[in-house]
């Protein structure tokens, strides 16, 4: 190498910290990559395929009751069929409750990770609206299925699961910032 080489590799600087338009390169360096965005809302993705799949002929009352049903009468000997076919379908609306409230808990997770503001400005507020959009989708896909009900009410209870979580996310926050001011930003 003569010496204009050597000159051009020690001026040479990594991308990292080159300057190229003072607009475009901060917008740009902010934002995060594909690889990282799939993490943060792959369990998000996960956890919607999984409802949807729930609301298949899968997940119907007749099948569910092959697996709860034996579990019932095990812990319920003397109970009635009434009253066993009663808590299948508490144990059910519980489960309607439980999924939308892990929902909410994913899509909180992954806006408070996102690299635009407003998504996690309002990430508690958009969680809800994503189990409000869900849940009546599911609804409606159930109302397809001859072996699935489709209800209203349904969706207010998934939504009731949603918002639980989210207020209750919120409540922790606002709670453990008061507590830890040098808390980390990155939390709920």
């Amino acid at each position: 190498m003569g010496p204009e080489c050597h000159r051009l590799v020690r001026r040479h600087r990594p991308y990292s910290e080159l300057v190229l338009n003072s607009d475009h390169s901060s917008h740009s360096l902010s934002r995060s990559s594909w690889p990282d965005r799939l993490i943060r809302y792959a369990p998000l993705l996960f956890w919607i395929a999984l409802i949807f799949f729930f609301s298949s002929t899968a997940a119907s009352a007749n099948q569910t009751s092959r697996i709860i049903g034996p579990i019932l009468r095990f812990l319920f000997p003397s109970s009635s069929d009434e009253t066993l076919q009663q808590y299948h379908f508490l144990i059910r609306k519980c489960a309607h409750f439980t999924e939308y409230a892990l929902l909410a808990f994913w899509a909180i997770w992954a806006l408070t990770r996102s690299s635009h503001e407003s998504l996690k400005k309002y990430r508690f507020l958009l969680a809800v609206l994503l189990v409000l959009v869900v849940a009546s989708a599911d609804e409606f896909n159930q109302s397809f299925e001859p072996s699935r009900t489709s209800s209203p009410w349904d969706v207010l209870l998934d939504c009731i699961g949603g918002a639980t979580m989210a207020a209750s996310l919120w409540l922790w926050r606002s709670w453990s910032g008061r507590r830890l001011p040098d808390r980390d930003s990155r939390t709920f």
